[in-house]
């Protein structure tokens, strides 16, 4: 995450929080049109509580790093989707415990610790934001400064790929051993690939975006966060914790597949 908020030019991350109208409509399509698909599409899962509260954990939380990557890659506009990373994260960081408590129905019993979702938020975002800026601007004032810049250049995409290599090889042998627990929450996960990047077009069109604007908007709402929100499944109670966590996962191997087809579906559907 420095290193990839280390390329973020902050004076244009101000013009792209200006942008009122692609900030409208990425926060409609991530917290009002979303959650409603994920609570009709969770339905099913009611009498399942780790698998429903998993599933919930996932996919009511928008993407705030590889996302950017995906929207660069499907010809959308990825510095407004850098832009809207902050408010993202504290939005889902306020919204997510209202969310379950709501879609549960207040009925799973399961208390839903709050602290590592903070946690996580402070210590993946906030802190190398922060050491972000801060080596952003002592780069104005120290060569030798600007050179550490420069040579981070290079870094997120590698970075999160291995990110994502270790926390899938952590837990591939969780969802090999509860595949049959598993196998409920797929047809939620597909249903959510094929209808979010729906809601991510229909709440561009309200706006009136640019193309590119919209394709962001699109990805934003297609695209969730399991690295971040994989430590509140480890935080669940034991008899919890397994089947959310290794159902975070299987979103995330299912994910990867599905953002290969939106670089070249949502350009598609987005023009």
């Amino acid at each position: 995450m420095y290193a990839m908020f280390l390329q973020i030019p902050f004076l244009e991350l101000k013009q792209g929080l200006g942008n009122r109208a692609f900030i409208s409509a990425v926060l409609i399509a991530n917290f009002v049109l979303i959650p409603l698909l994920v609570w009709v599409l969770t339905r099913g899962l009611s009498d399942r509580p780790a698998l429903l509260i998993g599933a919930l954990l996932v996919l009511l939380t928008p993407c705030i790093d590889y996302v950017v990557v995906f929207t660069h890659l499907g010809k959308g506009d990825s510095r407004l989707t850098l832009a809207a990373t902050p408010i993202l994260l504290l939005l889902q960081l306020l919204l997510l415990p209202i969310y379950l408590s709501v879609m549960t129905g207040g009925e799973s019993g399961v208390d839903i610790a709050v602290a590592p979702f903070v946690e996580a938020f402070l210590l993946l975002i906030v802190a190398p934001l922060l050491l972000a800026v801060a080596t952003a601007g002592l780069a104005k004032r120290s060569s030798i400064v600007e050179k550490w810049n420069t040579g981070w250049a290079w870094l997120p995409v590698p970075a999160m790929a291995a990110v994502l290599v270790v926390v899938i090889g952590s837990q591939i042998g969780a969802i090999v051993r509860e595949i049959e627990q598993l196998v409920p929450v797929i047809p939620v996960y597909i249903g959510f690939m094929v209808l979010a990047p729906l809601a991510g077009a229909f709440a561009s069109r309200m706006f009136k975006l640019p193309v590119a604007a919209a394709r962001a908007v699109t990805f934003s709402a297609s695209t969730r966060n399991s690295l971040v929100v994989l430590p509140l499944a480890l935080a669940l109670p034991d008899d919890l914790r397994g089947i959310a966590a290794a159902a975070v996962i299987t979103q995330t191997l299912l994910e990867l597949g599905s953002e290969l087809v939106y670089v070249r579906a949502i350009p598609a559907l987005v023009k």
